[in-house]
């Protein structure tokens, strides 16, 4: 018993050393620090400095290789990060909690996802910043560049907040969700300025947004 007490010790204390964005709850600090620890040890993430603002909110555009994103993302973060994620994802019963508690957002694409863009309004009206993956599904290996969901666009608008794009690669498990964050990856994000919708016309900002998800590559 001894034995396991230290050790549990010894694993907490190194979870709040490697944690980094304060999620107001020092369980969910140390959620954040043992995934940054998983994502930089496990799958060797090597991540560019995301320039998030240091407070007020933002949009996290990535593409969508894998269920092992999210994390990946997380862990290159300053700040905590929410994230829209499909209703039917969201409910996977032994997940759910941790949705809940991280604050996803659930979009019900059959039914009403207005409701999802409005919770998402609001989350980023107060100062929260988002993930979303615009592509709309997990691209598939070898699949060529998707076209973006225009609802990233209009949602910066409206709430007036900058979109900063990402590109994910490396990933070993590529096409999976669950077998992604099992699979040991030499994970690469590559970061980008933000795009200002507020000083670019929606189809330029679409157009910058989609050439960087997509293919990793940054216009002037």
């Amino acid at each position: 018993m001894i034995v396991a007490a230290f050790f549990l010790r010894w694993v907490v204390g190194h979870c709040e050393r490697a944690n980094v964005a304060d999620w107001g709850n020092k369980w969910l600090n140390r959620l954040d620090g043992l995934n940054r620890i998983f994502c930089n040890r496990f799958h060797r993430l090597q991540a560019d400095v995301i320039q998030l603002p240091a407070s007020g909110g933002a949009l996290l555009a990535a593409n969508h290789v894998s269920g092992l994103d999210p994390l990946l993302m997380i862990a290159s973060c300053s700040r905590p990060l929410r994230f829209m994620i499909a209703t039917e994802e969201y409910n996977r019963w032994w997940l759910k909690w941790l949705f809940e508690i991280i604050g996803c957002i659930p979009v019900d694409r059959t039914g009403q996802p207005e409701k999802a863009f409005q919770a998402a309004l609001r989350a980023l009206d107060v100062g929260e910043v988002i993930g979303v993956f615009p592509q709309g599904r997990i691209q598939g290996p070898g699949e060529g560049p998707v076209t973006l969901k225009r609802g990233v666009v209009a949602l910066a608008h409206l709430a007036d907040v900058p979109i900063i794009p990402l590109h994910i690669s490396g990933i070993r498990g590529a096409g999976r969700i669950i077998l992604a964050v099992f699979l040991r990856s030499t994970a690469r994000i590559k970061a980008t300025h933000a795009i200002n919708v507020s000083d670019t016309k929606d189809e330029a900002a679409l157009f910058k947004l989609s050439e960087f998800v997509n293919r990793g590559v940054a216009n002037a």
